[in-house]
């Protein structure tokens, strides 16, 4: 069964990082556009990517408190841990896995290629908002249209 894994160090407090993606004025700093809610357990909520016309329902399995939160979203649906390891008080080790993955062959190969890109973005993007304070723009200027 193949497995996505992006990672990076987020030169924060676990606590902080761990928040970006439960709270939707930091997430919407860095990935999505806009979000129908805070990420609870349970839940689920919507995200929308405004200048591709995309949005998806997030469903959230498991939180556990500056350690875990794992999602099914997208569709076909595919599973999403986000995990958060404390290094010391102001650095978070971040892995994103994306797995259950219901493609073969080539469709697999794209969606792999896809999706490590994308979260590689995300991490790049959220390390630049939490550590230096700036929005980039890095989900929005990913891919064309591109505005003149």
């Amino acid at each position: 069964m193949p497995v996505i894994e992006t990672q990076m160090l987020i030169r924060k407090p676990v606590k902080e990082v761990f928040n970006a993606f439960i709270e939707p004025k930091v997430t919407t700093k860095f990935w999505c556009s806009r979000s129908t809610g805070k990420l609870e357990q349970g839940k689920s909520v919507k995200w929308t990517w405004d200048k591709y016309l995309v949005e998806t329902d997030v469903t959230v399995l498991s939180i556990v408190e500056n350690k875990l939160i794992q999602i099914v979203w997208g569709e076909p649906k595919t599973t999403v841990d986000f995990i958060f390891e404390k290094i010391s008080e102001h650095e978070t080790y971040l892995k994103i896995r994306n797995y259950d993955i219901p493609f073969q062959g080539s469709e697999l190969i794209a969606f792999i290629m896809n999706n490590t890109g994308g979260f590689t973005t995300v991490l790049d993007a959220l390390k630049a908002y939490l550590e230096y304070g700036l929005e980039l723009n890095l989900v929005n200027d990913k891919f064309p249209p591109f505005k003149q």
